[in-house]
This record gives C-alpha cells, sequence and structure tokens, in this order.
C-alpha cells in the first residue's frame, strides 16, 4: 500500500517546480541544498554555539568481540543541541532537500515512497552489512 502523504507530497513538488524543471536545474539545486544543510549545521557551530565538534581517532581495544561492544566506541564527535533558531534553519535546509530528491523523482519517472520502502528493506534485511 502506497504511502498516501508521501504520494502527495511528490505530486506537489512536480505542481509546484516550473522554474528549475530541467533535469540539470534539479540535479544542481539537489546539490546545492546538501551543501546549505551542510553550511547551516557549520554555523550552529562557529556563529551561535549551541553546537560543538569534539573530534578525535577513535581507539578500538583489543578486547571487542561483537558489534554491540564496538558500538560503545563509537562517537558522533558532536556535542550540544540545536538551538530553536538553528533548528528551525536546519529542518527548512532539509525540507529544500527534500523537495528537489522528489522532484528528481518526478522527472526520472520514480516514486519517493517506493524508494523510501526499498532502502528501509536493504537496511532491515542486510543489517550491518549494508555499511555505506
Amino acid at each position: 500500500m502506497k504511502d498516501l502523504l508521501c504520494d502527495e507530497f511528490q505530486n506537489v513538488v512536480g505542481e509546484l517546480l516550473i522554474r528549475h524543471h530541467s533535469i540539470l536545474d534539479v540535479l544542481s539545486k539537489l546539490s546545492e541544498s546538501s551543501a546549505r544543510i551542510n553550511r547551516a549545521i557549520c554555523k550552529s557551530v562557529t556563529d551561535c554555539g549551541c553546537l560543538s565538534i569534539d573530534a578525535k581517532k577513535v581507539q578500538f581495544p583489543d578486547h571487542v568481540n561483537s558489534l554491540e561492544d564496538l558500538k560503545k566506541f563509537l562517537d558522533s564527535h558532536l556535542r550540544g543541541t540545536l538551538c530553536p533558531e538553528c533548528e528551525d534553519i536546519v529542518i527548512s535546509e532539509l525540507g529544500k532537500s527534500l523537495f528537489y530528491t522528489a522532484a528528481l523523482c518526478n522527472l526520472l519517472g520514480l516514486n519517493l515512497h517506493d524508494i523510501f520502502i526499498a532502502e528501509y528493506k536493504k537496511a532491515t534485511a542486510l543489517g550491518v552489512f549494508n555499511l555505506t
């Protein structure tokens, strides 16, 4: 069964996308939206300070026996939480990325929900072997 919200979103994108209808425009806007997400998160560190990054080489002890043990040593290197202002900006930028992803699906005749379900099935079937 199709997800109506996802399909409706893809339909609305198809109706709204007028100016950037070329595949070249959509590809460049999708790439730009990714850069804007990166920029928004970087600005939350460098301008706002609600987030900070504490990155260093991860040291794994020799006695790690399982994936669950290994997970205990993994770190996102991210400290803090997004403040409401930065969260709004990141959400907006992620939304634009979803918009242009849906637009790309429309131009290629693909269904966003089908892609989501296929990726979900792959991730759940392959588990840790789906590391990409």
